[in-house]
């Protein structure tokens, strides 16, 4: 037994000498042969955005990740348990119709008529056939919606998406996203005729919370629902194609 054992040692110790024998760039050890060149340095991953707000915008992902878990799903939760499917549908179609200001408006701000002329169309549709636009009459005419925004509309002429952002509620954006949301808000207050209806919808309590509720049930994203360790980059990176996308519309 114990000449085994010694045996057993021995091939052991000579196994490793044999390794130690054994030339690096045949283990896969070896150095590099040659340094990265400048460009290779720079060079990025496809996946990667300009994001140097990063640790601020992660500690804001999991924020909403725990606002939404806690406060928003709660909410759509409870408005789904009382609210018949129909109903729940005649109240998305409402919104939906009152955006088209916002696509008429950013039709014509990217010079694209045909675009405003269609919200413009829809809009007179669905408030008269579709009973102040509880029902979308235009899509089922053939007249479907082209969502536009003032993002896209300074993305269209040329302005970069600026630093990612993630924020507060409201999740992903960039400072060109955020700043065409920003003027899509105070066009919707302050602009004629707009501003008389979204004074009544949009900055009343009620309606407000209605809104962002039905909004939210109509996403179907959940925070940390991806199964993946990189779900901030990858949030990040889908997003961001994703309004490279729409600006191309």
């Amino acid at each position: 037994m114990r000449m085994a054992r010694a045996l057993a040692a021995l091939l052991f110790a000579a196994s490793l000498g044999a390794c130690a024998a054994t030339p690096a760039y045949e283990l896969g050890t070896a150095p590099p042969r040659h340094r990265l060149s400048p460009v290779q340095q720079r060079a990025q991953y496809p996946i990667e955005i300009y994001d140097p707000l990063e640790g601020a915008n992660r500690a804001l992902y999991k924020f909403n990740a725990q606002f939404d878990r806690y406060v928003f799903l709660p909410l759509v939760h409870a408005y789904e348990f009382v609210t018949p499917d129909f109903i729940e549908r005649r109240v998305t179609a409402f919104f939906s119709n009152l955006t088209e200001f916002r696509n008429a408006t950013n039709g014509l701000l990217q010079g694209r008529p045909e675009i405003a002329g269609r919200a413009a169309t829809r809009f007179l549709l669905n408030s008269t056939a579709g009973v102040l636009g509880l029902f979308d009459v235009a899509t089922r005419l053939g007249v479907a919606q082209q969502p536009e925004d003032f993002g896209q509309t300074l993305g269209r002429w040329g302005v970069g998406n600026g630093p990612y952002l993630i924020v507060p509620v409201l999740g992903p954006s960039n400072t060109r996203d955020f700043g065409g949301f920003v003027t899509d808000s105070l066009i919707a207050t302050y602009l004629p005729p707009q501003s008389f209806i979204t004074d009544w919808v949009y900055f009343n309590p009620m309606m407000y919370v209605l809104y962002a509720v039905d909004l939210r049930r109509n996403i179907s994203f959940r925070y940390y629902g991806s199964g993946s360790p990189f779900e901030y980059d990858l949030v990040r990176f889908l997003y961001t194609k994703k309004r490279e996308l729409e600006i191309r519309q």
